[in-house]
């Protein structure tokens, strides 16, 4: 079991800065996105510290967390590990693309209608943290993934509302809370 978990939003895109739904296409960084990667490492770098450093770097497939983790891991000198699929942003379907800034609530329950159930997108991200914490036993791992991944994952985890994430800011994951459960 990997000793310390750290699941990262990725830096702004364009569709980011214009309020539309992501999901599974991949925008990819803006300027300011980089720049927000880049502005992140002395933060990471201390967070690391308070448990001996980072050992690993890890993402989603999608190339803005891809180019993310690459920022952040040349800028500590990490390694970057295996991109992992269920890490993969929550599919909205055919909203992606779709400006949800401004909607009501009835018209973004219509637009979330086609998307990835949430306890599906929870589900998808516990096994993945489960795969990485396998995968990389005994040290600690930055993971750079999306906001909407990240919030539900944390939330099925922890029982309690995960407050959206910024690009690029972070949110641990306490490895005991997923911990297979004994038989």
């Amino acid at each position: 079991m990997a000793k310390r978990l750290v699941m990262m939003r990725h830096g702004q895109t364009d569709w980011n800065a214009e309020g539309r739904l992501q999901g599974q296409v991949d925008i990819p960084l803006n300027e300011t996105g980089r720049q927000q990667a880049r502005d992140a490492i002395a933060e990471i770098h201390a967070l690391g510290l308070e448990e001996g450093g980072w050992d690993m770097v890890v993402s989603s497939p999608l190339g803005r967390a891809v180019e993310t983790a690459r920022i952040v891991a040349d800028g500590l000198a990490l390694p970057i590990g295996e991109t992992d699929a269920g890490l993969l942003e929550r599919s909205f379907g055919t909203a992606e693309g779709v400006e949800a800034w401004g909607l009501s609530d009835e018209e973004k329950s219509e637009l979330f209608a086609v998307a990835e159930p949430e306890d599906a997108v929870a589900a998808r991200g516990i096994d993945a943290l489960r795969r990485i914490a396998q995968l990389y036993p005994g040290l600690n791992v930055l993971i750079v993934a999306h906001g909407t991944l990240i919030r539900l994952t944390a939330d099925a985890l922890t029982g309690a509302e995960c407050p959206r994430l910024d690009n690029c800011e972070t949110i641990e994951i306490e490895t005991d809370l997923i911990a297979e459960p004994a038989l």
